[in-house]
């Protein structure tokens, strides 16, 4: 039964009704400092600690809770006799319940200018000392450092008059990972000012085992990113399909990054094989969206992954119908077309992600590499400048499909190119890609161009227009832009999207030849802009 308690926070939200609820309950209150005045004031019968200890608080509050009278009623093995025994000798009393949150360190060194003396002052030593003594002891002591755990704590005592085993369990945990971050925030400030190591210390759980790893014979799991918000893999309800798999993860990741370079305001849809979109495109509706999408490259499309920035509607769905894909990742379902997917294929994984068109949380990205981790910030924007280099001038009608077509190729593995054209007024599709070449030549002739005629013939074998099929590609190439992720280190990449009839281009600059790049594009008549910004995937 809980029958004392001894409160100590830092963050005062909630502790007086905390507070006043156990009072209610005949729960004894041991309090300290400012939150014994906080809770005094309010009425409420609190006895101080040093009541407890028979010290006063010393040292500016340093030395107050670390007394045996304190942590013997915290560690004391209830049903242990030498225990017990020893505590009665020593007029020590039990404590049950603990309820400590800690002085806030990591706002302190954040704060522009803070001084070494003040952060080291904000180093709580009782605190993590009770959390941990509580913790340990938690088959007898219940310990609380959330104000978000106050009010079901209370429900479970009135009910019962104690706090379940399965509660005190997860509180446990919880206090001995809170101390374990404060830690963590300590060294790596510490190390820092003190010793000018840069440390990086980075908290994941949750860990779910995974079907298997890139290969079937690999061992998977994926871990939560702790306190992770905003649109994210960890955020997402699976609603229908088997588990994902490790390479299900990378490829939705990267389909919810790239239908995320583009604004919510129209529908985009996004397929990724391999880790690269093999279709890209926005429309006036969803479906028209996901159609075009699904041109880019019908073949890749096979066992894809589908991510949509709009409601998964019935429309959709249907177009689906004789298609195989793998994952499709979207801010909701229609519920007609959420039954018609599930009846689709009891295989197909259905993820629901409420908050997939709200900004991204992150700041940095992390990559792995044998003995080390790397970090960077997040690639944001697509161009610093927006300079046509050419004799001929670039259109600025053609500037919306040229961002379209950046936006597709950051998100493309290097070295890469994007094909992209206006299919139908404000609509965009990313006609062809070439990507992962070891040089640029290759990503422009031997994929994206060829492939980009390779679609075409689908096209224009079902839409039927009316003209040849060489007359068909040359008129979508002189409508289409080419951007480039990075500069191009010789002209053979202007000479051979020429050759293509592709008369619109966009690259970086910044090569020592971008001066012999600029005269073979105006000998050849395309025209060029330089962005200034590259985009390299690796």
């Amino acid at each position: 039964m809980v029958k004392r308690a001894l409160l100590s926070v830092s963050d005062k939200t909630g502790i007086v009704d905390f507070a006043r609820g156990l009072e209610k309950l005949d729960i004894q209150i041991i309090s300290t400092g400012g939150t014994a005045r906080m809770l005094r004031d309010s009425g409420i019968e609190v006895m101080d600690v040093a009541d407890v200890t028979g010290f006063p608080e010393m040292m500016g509050g340093r030395v107050k809770t670390l007394h045996p009278r304190v942590h013997g009623g915290i560690l004391s093995i209830r049903d242990d006799h030498d225990h017990m025994g020893e505590a009665q000798k020593a007029d020590v009393e039990m404590i049950d319940l603990v309820v400590v949150n800690l002085y806030p360190f990591e706002i302190t060194v954040s704060k522009e200018g803070v001084l070494l003396d003040e952060a080291i002052e904000n180093i709580d030593i009782g605190g993590p000392a009770m959390l941990r003594s509580a913790a340990k002891n938690y088959r007898y002591v219940s310990v609380v450092c959330d104000p978000d755990d106050y009010g079901h704590i209370l429900k479970e005592i009135r009910s019962t008059g104690i706090v379940s085993p399965e509660t005190r369990e997860l509180l446990a945990v919880k206090a001995f990972r809170h101390t374990a971050d404060y830690d963590a925030t300590i060294d790596t400030y510490l190390s820092k000012e003190l010793l000018g190591e840069d440390v990086l210390r980075l908290s994941y759980k949750d860990g779910v085992t995974l079907r298997y790893g890139e290969n079937w014979h690999q061992n998977a799991k994926f871990y939560k990113e702790d306190g992770i918000t905003g649109p994210s893999l960890a955020n997402a309800k699976q609603l229908h399909g088997k588990e994902l798999s490790f390479n299900n993860y990378i490829d939705a990741d990267n389909a919810l990054k790239t239908v995320k370079e583009l604004s919510s305001s129209n529908p985009a849809v996004t397929i990724v094989k391999h880790n690269n979109p093999c279709g890209f495109a926005t429309g006036k509706t969803l479906l028209q969206a996901l159609s075009a999408a699904w041109d880019c490259d019908p073949i890749s499309a096979y066992g894809s992954i589908i991510c949509s920035n709009k409601v998964f509607d019935l429309q959709s769905a249907e177009f689906l119908n004789g298609k195989f894909v793998e994952i499709i990742l979207a801010p909701g379902f229609e519920p007609d077309a959420l039954e018609y997917l599930k009846n689709k294929s009891a295989n197909l994984r259905l993820l629901e992600m409420p908050g997939l068109n709200e900004p991204f949380e992150v700041e940095d990205t992390y990559k792995f590499v044998v003995g080390g981790i790397l970090k960077q910030s997040c690639n944001v924007g697509i161009y610093d400048k927006w300079e046509c280099v050419t004799d001929v001038a670039y259109p600025e009608e053609l500037r919306a499909v040229s961002e379209f077509a950046l936006h597709a190729c950051k998100c493309v593995k290097s070295n890469a190119v994007t094909l992209a054209y206006e299919y139908d007024e404000g609509c965009y599709m990313m006609l062809s890609m070439g990507a992962g070449q070891p040089n640029r030549v290759d990503s422009i002739r031997k994929l994206a161009a060829t492939k980009a005629r390779e679609n075409l013939k689908v096209m224009y074998d079902r839409d039927k227009p009316d003209m040849s099929y060489d007359d068909y590609c040359k008129d979508v190439f002189s409508k289409c832009v080419m951007a480039s992720d990075a500069f191009f280190p010789f002209d053979d990449s202007v000479v051979h999207a020429e050759e293509y009839g592709i008369m619109y281009i966009l690259s970086p600059g910044g090569s020592i030849r971008d001066q012999e790049v600029i005269d073979t594009a105006n000998r050849l008549g395309v025209s060029m802009i330089f962005t200034g910004m590259r985009h390299f995937l690796h």
